[in-house]
């Protein structure tokens, strides 16, 4: 079974659909199509092989939810009953005995996040999308999850559901002390300390469909760090923007990042058209890669980042 074939979209919940859309149609270059629901229109935007959807706060495809954010990923499926049943017998329960209408009036069904980590997965009918052909966006990259337990999660969507585990790391952020000891007889002599752990993520990407879900978990440290907007990031701030996200709304979907052939580019895009960004130049990232956030704020309150790697 492999329930995690292809993605059909990531719903994103936002307080300001139009400045979204403006980011990634007008901005970025994404194709725009109509997600028409019975609560009124939902933008969806295609990107790689599957399609991003701009719900609004409260909308009640979100369940309502009133915080901006990543809310759910579906699976595209062509048989969502043989599907859900699928899931059932792998010991993944589906959400409520019947499949509802949800975009362009496709069916779907919710499964529980209980067994998929936290992640609010759904199985979905096929949208209609039409091919992006965005200069600037080659695809999503990955999905951003904030995870309680790496193992689990792999366990979860790669035992039961049938994905396909890539590769997994382990970031790790150290400081040095280094003391010298300067003398007008004896010269100097220098003497490190041992390098003390102020910030670790361990790190399992997924496949699923043209991109990964990125599980990212926390490593205990003393230190809390501060974001430093405009200035590039780093791994100390990283885990302390897990673990505060885990702390607030426990284990679940936390960012997109987009593939990009040029970041800097594509931070430079955005900048001159007035989009604040937490990073101005890319900065190294996972798999060998360099990565670039966009503030929360310019597209309503979720988060997305860019990412160039080969």
């Amino acid at each position: 079974m492999n329930l995690g074939k292809k993605l059909a979209y990531v719903a994103l919940v936002t307080s300001d659909v139009g400045a979204a859309s403006t980011v990634f149609g007008e901005y970025l270059g994404l194709e725009r199509t109509s997600g028409d629901s019975s609560a009124g229109d939902v933008p969806v935007f295609a990107v790689g092989q599957s399609a991003l959807a701009l719900f609004p706060v409260g909308h009640p495809l979100v369940d309502g939810q009133d915080k901006p954010g990543v809310h759910h990923v579906a699976l595209e499926v062509e048989d969502l009953d043989a599907a859900a049943d699928q899931a059932e017998r792998a010991g993944i329960p589906n959400l409520g005995s019947k499949s509802v209408k949800g975009l362009q009036g496709r069916r779907f069904r919710v499964l529980d996040p209980k067994a998929m980590s936290g992640v609010r997965v759904r199985l979905s009918e096929p949208l209609s999308v039409a091919p992006s052909r965005s200069s600037a966006i080659e695809r999503l990259d990955h999905i951003g999850i904030a995870s309680a337990n790496n193992v689990s999660a792999i366990d979860q969507f790669c035992g039961r559901l049938g994905c396909e585990l890539e590769s997994q790391q382990t970031d790790v952020e150290v400081e040095t002390a280094l003391e010298s000891f300067t003398s007008d007889k004896y010269g100097v002599i220098y003497h490190s300390r041992s390098p003390r752990l102020i910030g670790a993520i361990r790190v399992a990407f997924i496949t699923t469909g043209d991109c990964e879900l990125e599980f990212l978990q926390s490593v205990s440290s003393e230190h809390e760090a501060v974001i430093d907007h405009g200035n590039p990031g780093n791994t100390r701030q990283d885990r302390s923007a897990i673990a505060r996200f885990i702390a607030a709304r426990g284990a679940s979907l936390h960012h997109i990042a987009f593939k990009t052939p040029d970041i800097n580019g594509a931070l430079k895009r955005l900048a001159d058209k007035g989009v604040r960004t937490i990073d101005n130049v890319g900065r190294p990232g996972s798999r060998r890669a360099q990565i670039g956030f966009v503030h929360p704020a310019s597209v309503g309150g979720f988060l997305f980042h860019f990412v160039q790697r080969a």
